[in-house]
């Protein structure tokens, strides 16, 4: 605690922290809320990763006023580039626009929180265990929540697949339905870069019990980053097939297709 005070002290201006104060979160006297997130960690990687996300990726972001004000709302994305960067500046442009900035929560993977120290900062700044049950739980705590329903298909894809989608689940339809949340797609273009990976040693990922390992350079590039987010979309929830909820998912698929599609568009060169 008192490293995380000394540091929130000699990184965090006082006109940051009174910007992030203005989000609200249902947090304890200790600083956490229900699921983990820590405020004066949120403060301290914000300014960290401010430089970052303005200089180093560049990020441009367009239709960020899309996701409501308030209230449950699903941030459905294609994922890429072997580590979650692009969860990451998603969380970064949501939290820091000038109207209604909020917490996003972010779905990760059951890999994540197994690893030593990582899990712990992850959940910190607001990440949660990929699981219906929490999505749940926090659509109805009214919560914005960052869900990549490529999965490990996508971000662990190689480079020659890149702005492909792979197979989506299901669930997060099935999710927005039964709690009555609209899903606001968004186009990554960029992270496909960032870590670009010729291949995956499967059989070494299989005895190291991890996701995967891409046989990529020690590298993480500074691609230019694009962020298109779509108008957000409604389902009703009534009683369907299994066919009729795929429908429903190629229909969010489609639009994050097109966002993808207008951000390859926009951008003049990869870096």
């Amino acid at each position: 605690m008192k490293l995380k005070a000394f540091l929130k002290k000699t990184l965090v201006s006082s006109e940051l922290d009174q910007k992030l104060d203005r989000i609200k979160n249902p947090v304890g006297s200790l600083g956490y809320d229900p699921w983990g997130l820590n405020t004066d960690t949120n403060k301290i990687m914000f300014s960290l990763f401010s430089t970052i996300y303005d200089k180093y990726f560049r990020v441009e972001t367009h239709g960020i006023e899309h996701i409501p004000s308030s209230g449950p709302v699903l941030i459905v994305a294609n994922h890429s580039g072997q580590l979650p960067i692009d969860g990451t500046l998603i969380g970064y442009a949501v939290a820091n626009r000038e109207h209604a900035p909020r917490y996003p929560r972010a779905m990760i993977e059951r890999f994540f929180p197994t690893v030593p120290y990582v899990g712990n900062v992850l959940n910190q700044l607001g990440a949660v265990l990929g699981d219906p049950t929490n999505c749940a739980k926090m659509l109805d705590n009214g919560e914005a929540v960052i869900v990549f329903p490529e999965g490990i298909r996508g971000s662990g894809k190689p480079y020659s697949k890149r702005y492909e989608l792979q197979r989506f689940g299901n669930g997060f339809v099935r999710l927005a339905m039964e709690h009555n949340t609209p899903i606001v797609p968004v186009g990554v273009v960029g992270c496909e870069e960032t870590i670009p990976a010729i291949a995956n040693i499967k059989p070494l990922a299989k005895m190291l019990g991890i996701p995967y390992v891409p046989v990529a350079l020690p590298v993480i590039f500074p691609a230019k980053v694009h962020l298109n987010f779509g108008k957000p979309i409604y389902f009703d929830n009534e009683e369907l097939t299994e066919d009729q909820v795929v429908r429903r998912v190629e229909k969010v698929k489609k639009a994050i297709n097109g966002l993808i599609a207008k951000g390859l568009e926009q951008r003049k060169s990869i870096f």
